[in-house]
C-alpha cells in the first residue's frame, strides 16, 4: 500500500502523505501550507476532496484481492466547515465491502497546533475492485 500511494505524483505534489493503514481502513495526512490554499485563506476544496479521495481508495485497496487494484467511481462530498489548522487528516473507512463495488465513507478533520480537530468534510464513495490489474504502473495502452 505504501509503495503504491509513493507512486502518485498528486499526493506528492500537495504534500500529503498515507499514515494509518489497517484492514477496511486508512488515512490520509495533509500539513497546510500556503501552495494549497483559495483566497480566504482556507484548504481549497479541491485538495480536501483530493486527500479524501485517496483515503478511500487505500481503505478499499487494503481489502483487495492480492491480483486486484481499485478504482474511484463515484463521490459525493459536503464541506462542513473550513479547513484550516496546521494539518488535515481524511479517514476512510469501507462501509460495504462488494465484490465489484465497495462503499466507503470518509471524515476530514482539521488539526490546530494544539491538537483540537474540527469536522471540515464528510465523502461517501463508491470504488470499483478490478481483479486481475496489477497496481502498477500501465505501459503505452
Amino acid at each position: 500500500m505504501r509503495d503504491s500511494f509513493a507512486r502518485q505524483p498528486a499526493m506528492a505534489l500537495v504534500g500529503a502523505a498515507l499514515g494509518r493503514v489497517v484492514p477496511g481502513e486508512a488515512e490520509v495526512l495533509l500539513p497546510v501550507r500556503p501552495e494549497v490554499g483559495q483566497q480566504h485563506g482556507y484548504v481549497h476544496g479541491g485538495v480536501v476532496a483530493m486527500i479524501a479521495d485517496s483515503a478511500a481508495g487505500y481503505a478499499a485497496f487494503s481489502l483487495a484481492e492480492p491480483d486486484a487494484t481499485v478504482l474511484s467511481v463515484e463521490y459525493k462530498i459536503n464541506f462542513l466547515a473550513p479547513a484550516r489548522g496546521a494539518s488535515l487528516a481524511a479517514r476512510g473507512r469501507v462501509a460495504k465491502a462488494g465484490r465489484t463495488l465497495s462503499i466507503v465513507e470518509v471524515d476530514v478533520v482539521a488539526i490546530d497546533d494544539g491538537g483540537a480537530e474540527t469536522h471540515c468534510a464528510r465523502m461517501l464513495q463508491t470504488v470499483m475492485n478490478m481483479r486481475g490489474r496489477a497496481d502498477a504502473p500501465r505501459g503505452g495502452d
